[in-house]
C-alpha cells in the first residue's frame, strides 16, 4: 500500500516545475514550517520527506544503522506506485554502484572509487581543464557575447570527463552528445543515459584489451575485482555526479564574481580569490540542491519528525546550508556546508571538482576579463527538477577579440 504524506500536509510544496525553479527559497520556507523535515512532491505522484534543518541533515547522513542508501527499500516503487516514466527514477532507481549501497558492499566499491580518483594527477587535471577552457573560449571570443552555461560551464566538465575516462578521440563527440542529453531536463535524458551507458560498455571492453592511464583502466584493474556491470555503474555514477554539479559550481562562482561588488570590485587587485568565491557559492547555491536520498529501514523519528520506513528522505543541501538556525555572520571560509554532502557517502572527488572549477573560472576571467552579465538585475532562471540548482542560461557580453590571442600551445594538447 502506498504511503502518502499525512493529510495535515496534503497539497504539500512541490520541488519541481516552473514555480519551484523560479522561487526555490520560498518553497524551502514552506517546508520549514513542517519542522526539521517536511513532505514534498518531488515529481508528479512522487512524494518524499525533505530535510531542511542542518543539524538533522548531519544526523541522518551519519546514521547508517537507521538509514540505508538502497533504493530497493522504496516501498512505493516496489509496489508499482511510482510512474514508470517518472523523471526522478534516473537518479533514484537502484544500480550496483557506490551511491546505492551500504556496509561492506559500499566499503568495497568506495575503496575502488577513492583509489582510482586519487590517481588523477592534479597537475594533469589543471592542464586539461585549462586547455579545454581555452578551446571553448576560442569559439566565442570573436562574437562579443556568450552563454556561460551552454558555451562554457556545461562543456568544460564534459570535455574533461572524456579524457579522464580514457575515451578514444574518435568517440569524443559521441560521448559529449550523450552527456548533453543525459543532463537535460527533457525527454532526451533517457536516450542520453542509454547512449552513455552503451559508450561506457564499449570503453570498458576496449580498455580491457588496451589499458591506459585513465579512470576506466584503473577501475578494471583494481584489487576490488569489480564486475563489468559494477565498473559501468561506478563510471556512470562518477560522471553523472560530476557533470551538472561541477558546471553549476563554475556558473555560480562566475556569477558571484561578476555580480557581487565585494568580489567583482576586488578581484583584479587579488584581495579576494576565486576559491573564496567558490566557497561562498557552495554555501549559498549548493549545486546538488536536494539529494543524498536515504530510506529508513523501519519507522523512526528524526529530530522529532516521524519518518515511515521505506519512504525516500532527501537532504536539501540548499535549504540546510541556508538554515536560519545557523550563525548569520558565519565565515564563508568555513567548509561545514553540505554542498558535498557528509558522512560515509560524502563526495569522493572534492579536490578534483575544486581544481576544475578554479582552473576554469581563472582561465575565462584571464581571457575575457572585461565580460559583464547581460542582465545583472535578475536572478538566473534555474533548470527544472528537484535535484540540481543550476542556471538555465548565464549570458554575458565582452569586447570582441581575435582568436589569435588564445595561446596556440594550450590548444595543441596537454600532458598525461
Amino acid at each position: 500500500m502506498t504511503t502518502p504524506p499525512p493529510l495535515s500536509v496534503s497539497g504539500c510544496p512541490m520541488l519541481h516545475g516552473p514555480a519551484f525553479a523560479a522561487q526555490p527559497n520560498a518553497v524551502y520556507a514552506q517546508l520549514r514550517t513542517q519542522g526539521p523535515a517536511g513532505w514534498a512532491e518531488i515529481a508528479p505522484r512522487v512524494h518524499a520527506l525533505v530535510v531542511t534543518d542542518h543539524r538533522a541533515a548531519v544526523t541522518l547522513v551519519n546514521d547508517s544503522r537507521t538509514y540505508s542508501k538502497d533504493s530497493r527499500l522504496w516501498a512505493d516503487l516496489a509496489a508499482g506506485h511510482v510512474p514508470k516514466d517518472s523523471p526522478v527514477l534516473g537518479m533514484m532507481a537502484w544500480r550496483p554502484s557506490v551511491l546505492y549501497t551500504d556496509g561492506d558492499e559500499h566499503a568495497r566499491l568506495r575503496w575502488a572509487m577513492d583509489d582510482c580518483i586519487a590517481r588523477i594527477s592534479p597537475h594533469w587535471l589543471r592542464d586539461i581543464t585549462r586547455r579545454n577552457a581555452l578551446t571553448l573560449i576560442a569559439r566565442v571570443i570573436t562574437r562579443g557575447e556568450a552563454d556561460l552555461m551552454a558555451d562554457f560551464a556545461d562543456m568544460v566538465p564534459m570535455l574533461n570527463f572524456t579524457e579522464i575516462l580514457g575515451c578514444p578521440p574518435e568517440k569524443t563527440d559521441q560521448m559529449v552528445r550523450a552527456c548533453q542529453d543525459l543532463i537535460s531536463a527533457g525527454p532526451q535524458a533517457a536516450t542520453g543515459a542509454a547512449d552513455f551507458a552503451a559508450l561506457l560498455y564499449e570503453l570498458i571492453q576496449l580498455r580491457r584489451q588496451r589499458p591506459g592511464q585513465d579512470l576506466t583502466s584503473w577501475m578494471i584493474n583494481h584489487a576490488a575485482q569489480l564486475s563489468d556491470d559494477e565498473i559501468l555503474n561506478q563510471l556512470f555514477c562518477v560522471t553523472g555526479a560530476g557533470l551538472i554539479p561541477t558546471a553549476a559550481a563554475t556558473a555560480w562562482t562566475l556569477h558571484l564574481l561578476l555580480r557581487d561588488d565585494d568580489y567583482a570590485g576586488n578581484l583584479a587587485a587579488g584581495t579576494l580569490t576565486v576559491r573564496r568565491a567558490l566557497d561562498k557559492a557552495l554555501w549559498e547555491r549548493a549545486p546538488m540542491a536536494n539529494f543524498s536520498v536515504h530510506f529508513a529501514r523501519q519507522d523512526t523519528n528524526l529530530h522529532g519528525v516521524h519518518v515511515p520506513g521505506g519512504v525516500p528522505v532527501l537532504i536539501s543541501h540548499a535549504a540546510a546550508n541556508t538554515d536560519p538556525a545557523l550563525p548569520q555572520r558565519r565565515s564563508y571560509d568555513s567548509r561545514a556546508h553540505l554542498a558535498w554532502s557528509a558522512g560515509p557517502h560524502r563526495c569522493p572527488a572534492i579536490s578534483q571538482a575544486t581544481t576544475i572549477v578554479q582552473t576554469a573560472v581563472e582561465t575565462i576571467l584571464d581571457q575575457l576579463w572585461d565580460m559583464t552579465l547581460t542582465d545583472d538585475s535578475a536572478e538566473p532562471l534555474l533548470r527544472h527538477g528537484p535535484f540540481h540548482q543550476c542556471p538555465q542560461t548565464l549570458p554575458v557580453t565582452f569586447r570582441r577579440k581575435s582568436a589569435d590571442r588564445i595561446p596556440v600551445t594550450a590548444l595543441a594538447g596537454g600532458t598525461s
